[in-house]
């Protein structure tokens, strides 16, 4: 399969800042940007630039035939908790390796800053 057609994964230059519950979780100049046919730009965050310290890891996970298998993160801020608001594809496809343990972030469910400007969340079929 050409994933071109469906996918395409390029460094950014935006510097991208991602809040749960008032709480940044992460702040990068260092993305990767996927831009998938049908869902809005995601961007990939190197790990370091992540709190790690505020996510845990579930047992949820999903296969993408484009991408490959994702392992989820939930956010815990405070007394509350954000289900599976982060993915990371550990061992991507081939054709997806650029995103290789990089995390993302589903913009339904955090404030998103790029170039700090809150992003309106999308409404997507994760919302």
């Amino acid at each position: 399969m050409d994933i071109s057609e469906h996918m395409r994964i390029e460094p950014g230059d935006t510097h991208v800042r991602v809040e749960v519950d008032g709480v940044t979780i992460a702040d990068s100049k260092r993305p990767m940007v996927l831009r998938e046919k049908g869902f809005p730009p995601r961007y990939y965050l190197p790990r370091e630039d992540v709190r790690f310290d505020l996510l845990e890891r579930t047992d949820a996970s999903s296969h993408c035939p484009i991408k490959g298998d994702a392992a989820y993160f939930s956010a815990r801020v405070g007394d509350g908790v954000r289900e599976n608001v982060v993915w990371s594809y550990e061992s991507p496809i081939p054709e997806a390796e650029d995103v290789a343990g990089l995390v993302a972030f589903f913009d339904e469910k955090a404030d998103v800053y790029l170039d700090g400007t809150l992003q309106e969340r999308p409404t997507t079929r994760f919302s």
